[in-house]
């Protein structure tokens, strides 16, 4: 939980945290954190005030307000359940690219993938999920090395969910357009095969082909609600999200994601996480960074 803090004199209440046009007080911080603590577990301690007050200071200049405290006492109104998305979209960085991180890649086309497919050509179903997506890179990536192993896999019952918080970019990768520079790490026989120039397009992006939305599904979805998948997974991707949570909220997602994850399936964290709570003590090492369910082992 959130620390509760003394409360603060009148003079303190006033006084802005962050220099600028918008009055920003401890108590507005305060207000902004336990929100996005309270829909997404998200941790913002008070040395995030400036990132807060550069990206909301937009905000509040969209809807026309002229203090912080106008706009909490938005978010927190029974009308405000929209620009809780939008701050929640502010404030998170979606930091992404084509092959982020590539060892991991590496490691599923030559650990993991070879017995997946095989099992899919027999008829078994393989479940791979990019949980928090971003727009759809890291998801396409891993259906990018499923093909260079299964050029037919669409005729399999292969499906990589791909799910984000973020409404926004979950319809950027639902569209699946992006600029050349974000092909950068993708060699030129993958580009060739699997990108498009969409119709009309002259300003040098790339759309991904129906091989590869054939086998990617885009969802929104918190972590921290309840999850409607069906079907375990074979392989999870969460890489770069749980730094956005504190510790308890860590241990209970890796805890949560040991659920749906198959004896022997492969979970795959970003390079500054570390695995905390009961997970630490099942899962084993197979990899930077890389961590696979030994058989036998259930949450």
């Amino acid at each position: 939980m959130i620390p509760q803090r003394p409360a603060q004199t009148l003079g303190q209440r006033d006084r802005s945290i962050v220099p600028g046009e918008f009055l920003l007080t401890a108590e507005d911080f305060r207000t902004i954190a336990q929100t996005m603590y309270s829909d997404a577990g998200i941790h913002m301690p008070e040395s995030k005030a400036t990132l807060v007050y550069s990206r909301l200071a937009r905000r509040l200049r969209a809807l026309g307000l002229e203090s912080f405290r106008s706009y909490c006492e938005l978010i927190t109104s029974s009308n405000g359940v929209d620009e809780r998305q939008k701050m929640l979209a502010a404030l998170t960085t979606n930091v992404t690219r084509f092959f982020r991180e590539p060892h991991h890649f590496e490691h599923l086309k030559t650990r993991v993938l070879p017995q997946l497919l095989k099992a899919a050509a027999r008829g078994e179903c393989v479940r791979i999920w990019s949980a928090g997506c971003s727009n759809g890179q890291e998801a396409y990536t891993i259906a990018l090395v499923i093909l260079s192993l299964m050029p037919d896999a669409g005729r399999h019952d292969i499906k990589i969910l791909a799910s984000d918080i973020d409404p926004n970019v979950v319809e950027e990768g639902r569209v699946g357009v992006y600029e050349a520079g974000a092909l950068a790490d993708v060699n030129p026989e993958q580009r060739r095969r699997f990108f498009e120039r969409p119709s009309g397009d002259g300003a040098g992006a790339f759309s991904v082909t129906d091989d590869m939305r054939a086998l990617v599904t885009f969802r929104e979805l918190n972590l921290f609600a309840k999850w409607p998948m069906k079907k375990p997974f074979q392989v999870v991707f969460c890489r770069n999200v749980a730094i956005y949570f504190d510790q308890e909220h860590q241990s209970n997602l890796w805890k949560k994601f040991m659920s749906v994850i198959t004896p022997g399936g492969v979970l795959y964290i970003g390079h500054s996480e570390r695995l905390v709570g009961e997970a630490a003590a099942k899962f084993v090492n197979d990899g930077i960074t890389t961590w696979r369910l030994p058989e036998g082992v259930r949450a």
